[in-house]
């Protein structure tokens, strides 16, 4: 008889009390039309509402929720990483708590998992009701992340995905800190396969991930994967030297050497505003240099813990496996 294969469900909650007991639904809706084991992963990051409490009362009743409790909050790429290290499925879905990942999707992901997809990419349509500074933040993003040299990153896609177990396996030799779940398990190749869907309104409450959030992702996924943000300062160093080098000889040249030919009379003043601009080229450019080396050590010693566990319910139990 063929074993029948299991399925991880990562969710990130914080502060979703009112959302909780709506997505266990829909997803109970969906184990009932695959065939498929299923484990659900709640990661609590320090919630200060009720959903601990829900967690833990869905923990109790049902055997296939796994509630993993941080110490405080770690942030939601922390406890999407906690998942995915914790997942003992044959494939892993990750999705919000919100319900703006619809759940009626996971068969479509799982049939195009079947048909070779390593990973399958949710891609979240254009919504007329986005205000057009949203739009253009988005833009800007992904603009800046391919002129920095990233193309792994498609536009428009989410953190709503499923991976195969290789792919997990591969995702728990990365030891970054601070990081851009998503970007990782772009980086990381494999043959991908994206999903275009229609992201509802927020089912209730008021997100938690605001624009200070969206703003330090941002941050931290230009310098995680890419040193053009480091190499500026030398590349601008580099052209100020060039250019105000140029100039600063060509005032020699004409004051000194031709005996001001064109009659452009260079004070003394001019002549040392070229200087002091040559020189902060200069500093700019070995600042630069610096930069690279500081870049190198930071990859090679960032090695802390990413999150902190209070309490596995799964390690409570006897056994642990699917």
């Amino acid at each position: 008889m063929t074993k029948r294969q299991a399925l991880s469900i990562v969710i990130p909650v914080h502060n979703e009390a009112e959302n909780i007991p709506l997505l266990y639904k829909a997803l109970n809706g969906v184990a009932e039309q695959v065939s498929y084991l299923f484990e659900l992963i709640f990661v609590d990051d320090g919630s200060t509402d009720r959903s601990l409490n829900v967690l833990e009362a869905l923990a109790q009743s049902d055997k296939r929720v796994r509630l993993i409790e941080f110490a405080r909050n770690f942030g939601k790429e922390a406890a999407v990483s906690a998942g995915l290290h914790a997942a003992t499925g044959d494939a892993v879905i990750m999705l919000d708590a919100d319900m703006q990942h619809p759940p009626k999707h996971i068969p479509e992901m799982l049939a195009k998992w079947k048909n070779g997809a390593d990973v399958v990419v949710g891609i979240r349509a254009y919504d007329q009701k986005e205000s057009w500074f949203k739009k253009l933040c988005s833009w800007t993003f992904y603009k800046t992340m391919g002129i920095c040299g990233v193309k792994q990153i498609t536009p428009r896609a989410t953190d709503y995905r499923l991976v195969d177990r290789k792919v997990v396996e591969a995702f728990k030799n990365m030891t970054e800190r601070n990081r851009m779940t998503r970007a990782l398990l772009d980086w990381l190749g494999f043959r991908r396969q994206f999903m275009p869907f229609k992201a509802p309104p927020r089912a209730n409450g008021k997100a938690s991930y605001g624009f200070k959030q969206l703003v330090s992702l941002a941050i931290n996924s230009f310098t995680s994967h890419s040193l053009l943000p480091l190499r500026v300062a030398g590349y601008l160093g580099g052209i100020i030297l060039f250019f105000s080098g140029l100039l600063g000889f060509f005032m020699y040249l004409t004051k000194y050497i031709w005996n001001d030919p064109y009659h452009l009379q260079f004070t003394g003043t001019a002549m040392l505003a070229t200087l002091i601009v040559f020189l902060v080229g200069l500093v700019l450019m070995c600042m630069g240099l610096v930069a690279m080396y500081i870049a190198r050590i930071h990859l090679e010693v960032t090695n802390r813990p990413l999150y902190v566990v209070r309490r596995d319910t799964m390690k409570e139990l006897d056994g642990g496996e699917l």
